[in-house]
């Protein structure tokens, strides 16, 4: 069998939240043909700020390195891309292109071999994926819409639920500059989280995504007041990725638990969090840090250290079926993160809808990923800036 094309296609999703919400968000999925007739598909989407554009021309730009390949040859295909861009830095941009082509071969050799993705990588040690709600509360400002939209997704089966309850920082998310919120912001913000706290009860997991936003003082703080007041499960990315040292910092003065992980490319960067206790969970992202190959090996080398994985999901239905096969075989598995507002966006592009059962997600025994593209609906849904 051998590789006869490859191509990549940018939609844009209706999340039905308005174009001021999702302008710049494009989903990026990735098809790879056979000689056999077969087709394997994934998906290489990035945001904000057209990010989906970039990786879509990544994937043109390594096309021509697979082209007559075998797309049996993961393992080996996954290092050539790899290595193939190393004077620019694998991780990243490269990671991300890497991760739709590596999603599309599993695909395809499950689709070749007749069986689930799940069953190439060791089989599943469970029935069905337990998810969290990522809430996205959109328009939520005052602390009792925050409470009804945590009531209501508590309602549709959901026993944790993850959102951003600062509003001020909203400008600066992926462009940090000091760090800090006024006191006025962080009060908002801290009642937003206690309102949903009264609203749940005791039993229901809240999941605090910090964005990134904040510098070390700022983040110890937040951390602390939100776990005492509110019983957070964690506080997620606390600071911008760049720095242990600074993670360190927060991690030896918070009593919350931290998550970190969606902005950390390939194992290798998962290292010196693990060795250095620098973390309670990681979130690797299944789209950017290598695909399902490398999203095996993150949670196998966070095995070692008793850390449970929770796959970042935010982007498109590849994104999640991705990460779920991953998670059906992961032992040291807590939640696998979906975005409830984007539920009827996954279903549109395809041929199968996904298996939501309350706060779990059915995979199934179809082969490879489970469900196929609709590709009339990407069509139709392609971004002008792509079809130009």
């Amino acid at each position: 069998m051998k590789i006869t094309d490859v191509n990549a296609y940018v939609v844009v999703p209706d999340y039905g939240l308005g174009e001021s919400v999702t302008h710049g968000w494009q989903w990026t999925f990735v098809t790879i043909d056979t000689d056999e007739g077969l087709q394997g598909w994934g998906e290489a989407s990035n945001v904000p700020r057209n990010g989906s554009l970039l990786t879509a021309n990544g994937i043109r730009a390594v096309r021509e390195a697979l082209v007559g390949e075998d797309p049996r040859t993961i393992e080996k295909l996954w290092h050539k891309l790899f290595r193939r861009y190393t004077y620019l830095g694998s991780r990243g941009f490269t990671s991300a292109v890497i991760s739709g082509i590596d999603i599309a071969l599993w695909d395809l050799l499950g689709k070749t071999l007749n069986c689930p993705v799940y069953d190439l990588l060791g089989g599943p040690v469970r029935d069905r994926v337990p998810v969290y709600a990522n809430a996205w509360f959109a328009g939520c400002r005052q602390p009792d819409e925050f409470a009804a939209a945590a009531v209501a997704t508590v309602a549709d089966g959901h026993d944790a639920i993850k959102f951003d309850p600062f509003l001020e920082m909203e400008p600066f998310h992926t462009a940090y500059l000091d760090g800090q919120i006024s006191a006025a912001g962080e009060e908002s913000g801290c009642n937003a989280v206690a309102a949903v706290r009264d609203a749940v009860g005791p039993g229901v997991e809240i999941l605090i995504d910090a964005h990134g936003h904040y510098n070390v003082p700022t983040a110890v703080r937040l951390a602390n007041r939100l776990y005492d007041e509110s019983q957070i499960r964690w506080f997620e990315e606390p600071l911008p990725p760049e720095s242990c040292v600074a993670l360190r910092n927060v991690r030896e003065q918070v009593r919350a638990p931290i998550c970190v992980g969606e902005r950390l490319f390939t194992r290798f960067e998962f290292v010196p969090i693990l060795e250095q206790r620098l973390a309670d969970y990681v979130m690797p992202d299944v789209v950017w840090t290598g695909g399902i190959s490398e999203l095996k090996k993150i949670a196998t080398l966070a095995e070692s250290y008793y850390i449970p994985i929770s796959p970042h999901n935010a982007q498109g239905p590849g994104q999640i079926l991705a990460g779920a096969h991953v998670s059906m075989t992961v032992p040291n598995f807590y939640r696998l993160e979906h975005a409830i507002s984007c539920k009827n966006a996954y279903d549109a592009f395809l041929q199968t809808p996904l298996a939501w059962r309350g706060n779990t997600l059915e995979l199934g025994d179809r082969p490879g990923l489970g469900a196929d593209l609709d590709m009339d609906t990407i069509h139709a849904s392609l971004d002008p800036q792509w079809q130009m």
